[in-house]
């Protein structure tokens, strides 16, 4: 069995311009030192240029390796992509790699299980290797030589772990002679070992050296001493990656040839664990360039933010005579591509599409709520309703931020394009910019929610004047998110919302409101609106409201979200205005309602469009019940009036109460 050429002990000193390096077949190779052969690997690089993504092929690599082991230690580990493998491998392009590497793949396999068994020097075959990858790149030399490796590897474990159950398996097995390799597995775990070791700084070695290739190289460039360090060092840890894979592969071809002689012998294990030695090295040595590399990056890219930022600032000072100059700063500076995807069409549009109009950028993550989507969705559609006057004159545009910190999987891609794919604007906290790329609201998001459509131009003065145009009304709550409620409105109907996640509180303050309706004779409509949070709960007490026909209520969750979502943008808007007054009673109430919902059930009765009573569970449901203590007062004082004093009176007793 071919062992490649002998390896100095981790604890030996080396030199090899001293020695002959001797293979184990008699044959000498005159290789004065590691320099000169490098020389020689080096000179069979001649790439052509071309580009092969080896990222999901070396992802591929790692799950064979993972399952086809011997379960001697679970030091392999394989990145997260192993849980995506199956889908990934559906896709087009990556399955269009394989079929334009397979043919490679195959010949190297057949080049390093030939080597094997003929005997050949380990580095004899290396170099074969390297002849036949010349015009690859280092990273796709190494990761395709892996495949191969993995391709023999993985079969070999196949037939290993199936051919006990499986008649064809069990045939290709005897041939392999597997069962009298199992049958001694125990003697011949120090090899397995041994083997896994090595393997796993093999696969550390190519992620690491993969990781080199994906560096952006518009932030790092060969110029810097720790990437450029590492490029002149990439060849060796190839080098020794390859032989390694040759020695592996050397290994477990000699346990099928044999015979039953199954004893390690010392020179074997010691090859095997001066190989790992030597690549732990190179690893070391390469995991501190990249950290390197990986620090000049982080300064690179603080400092070119600074200087985009500070761009930016100059640009929105000066005066344009339209908005292109800046949304070129914000979303793409050259005119070699169409940087925008038209919701609509789903086709890619060019920046002047928004030119001179109103845009509103939607700056968020791309785990955007479902709940939010559907809001936006809805309130862009409406705008269409007002024809060219609004739909000619804005445009949202959505500005995903990533993360880069967490990684970048299949299912968030999906999400991402599932989100891009639904949303009728061109690509969507809502920053809104002028035709003149002016910015007019730092976040518009809060003005969409209250008002919708209905606050365009969504400008921080537009905002203003919707303030003081509103009042403390029941659309000013429900609008735009039933128009249900806006129909009992304009017919001059009492209206309790309500809200809470307490089963009992609603059915008792839902039996005794009908009850006082019916006995003051006054039409009375109830519609719950849960609460801002606890939406497993919700749903439930919605399931039971329905089941027993307790009242009125909004037909799925996103509504709830949307009412207390809009509440929530009421304080925010006052806030970022900096309109915020304590005495402001509109607030007064809007907080209250707040409140309310963090410390349990509550009600708000309105007779129309007057809100009449905000109060909260403990003083809504005893104005309800003490009814016979204030019914004389309904003909005089009316429904509504009689109800707020009589409630107001269970409130200023309740103040006094002690904590």
């Amino acid at each position: 069995m071919a062992s490649g050429l002998p390896l100095r002990h981790p604890a030996q000193g080396f030199n090899a311009s001293q020695q002959l390096i001797k293979s184990d077949r008699g044959g000498m190779l005159t290789m004065s030192d590691d320099n000169v052969m490098m020389k020689q690997i080096v000179g069979t690089h001649a790439p052509d240029g071309r580009e092969v993504d080896v990222t999901p092929l070396l992802h591929l690599v790692e799950d064979i390796l993972k399952r086809a082991t011997l379960q001697i230690d679970t030091t392999l580990t394989t990145s997260q992509a192993h849980a995506e493998l199956d889908d990934k491998a559906q896709q087009i392009n990556f399955v269009s790699m394989i079929d334009a590497l397979t043919y490679t793949i195959d010949r190297i396999s057949c080049e390093i299980a030939y080597k094997a068994l003929s005997g050949t020097d380990a580095h004899a075959t290396t170099l074969s290797i390297f002849n036949m990858l010349t015009s690859y790149s280092w990273d796709a030399k190494l990761v395709l030589t892996l495949a191969a490796f993995a391709l023999n590897y993985g079969e070999f474990w196949l037939l290993a772990q199936i051919y006990s159950s499986n008649q064809l398996a069990k045939s290709m097995a005897i041939l392999r002679q597997l069962p009298n390799i199992m049958e001694h597995s125990g003697s011949l775990k120090p090899r397995f070992k041994a083997i896994n070791n090595l393997i796993k700084v093999m696969m550390d070695v190519a992620r690491c050296v993969v990781e080199f290739k994906d560096l952006p190289s518009s932030y790092i460039s060969n110029e810097v001493t720790a990437l450029s360090t590492a490029i002149a060092h990439i060849p060796t840890a190839v080098y020794w990656t390859i032989r390694s894979v040759v020695a592996c592969a050397a290994q477990i071809t000699g346990l099928t040839t044999m015979g039953h002689e199954f004893s390690v012998s010392t020179t074997e294990a010691w090859e095997l664990s001066t190989l790992a030695h030597k690549l732990n090295n190179v690893l070391e040595h390469l995991r501190k360039q990249l950290a390197t590399c990986y620090q000049h990056i982080g300064l690179f890219m603080k400092r070119r933010s600074i200087e985009t930022f500070q761009i930016l600032i100059n640009l929105f000072e000066m005066i344009h005579i339209d908005n292109m100059k800046v949304l070129k700063a914000l979303i793409y500076p050259k005119d070699d591509i169409q940087p925008l995807i038209d919701g609509s069409s789903k086709k890619r549009v060019h920046l002047d599409v928004l030119r001179r109009k109103n845009v509103l950028l939607l700056i968020s993550g791309p785990d955007i709520s479902n709940d939010e989507f559907s809001i936006l969705e809805q309130i862009y559609n409406e705008s269409w309703q007002h024809g060219a006057r609004l739909d000619s004159q804005y445009k949202v545009v959505w500005i995903p931020v990533v993360d880069h910190s967490v990684p970048w999987s299949k299912p968030r891609n999906d999400r991402f394009e599932s989100i891009q794919s639904a949303m009728p604007w061109n690509r969507p906290i809502l920053v809104v910019l002028d035709p003149q790329g002016k910015v007019v609201c730092p976040n518009a998001l809060h003005m969409m929610w209250i008002w919708g459509s209905n606050a365009f131009p969504f400008t921080s003065s537009r905002e203003e004047s919707l303030w003081r145009e509103e009042t403390w009304r029941l659309e000013l709550l429900v609008d735009g998110i039933d128009p249900v409620i806006l129909n009992w409105i304009k017919e001059g109907k009492y209206i309790f919302l309500y809200g809470g996640d307490n089963i009992e509180w609603v059915r008792k303050f839902t039996k005794n409101a009908r009850a006082v309706a019916q006995a003051a004779h006054v039409p009375l409509e109830m519609v719950y609106v849960g609460k801002s949070s606890k939406r497993d709960k919700i749903q439930r007490v919605m399931d039971i409201i329905v089941a027993e026909k307790l009242s009125y209520m909004w037909p799925d969750l996103t509504m709830i979200w949307f009412f207390w979502t809009r509440l929530e943008s009421m304080l925010y808007s006052k806030i970022q205005l900096g309109k915020l007054d304590d005495h402001d009673p509109m607030m007064q109430e809007i907080m209250k309602l707040l409140s309310y919902d963090r410390e349990g059930g509550w009600a708000v009765l309105s007779n129309g469009s007057n809100v009449v009573v905000s109060g909260h569970s403990t003083t809504v449901l005893p104005a309800l019940i003490e009814y016979d203590l204030w019914k004389d007062q309904v003909p005089d004082k009316g429904f509504d009036l009689a109800f707020h004093d009589h409630h107001l009176k269970l409130h200023d007793i309740s103040s006094l109460l002690p904590l």
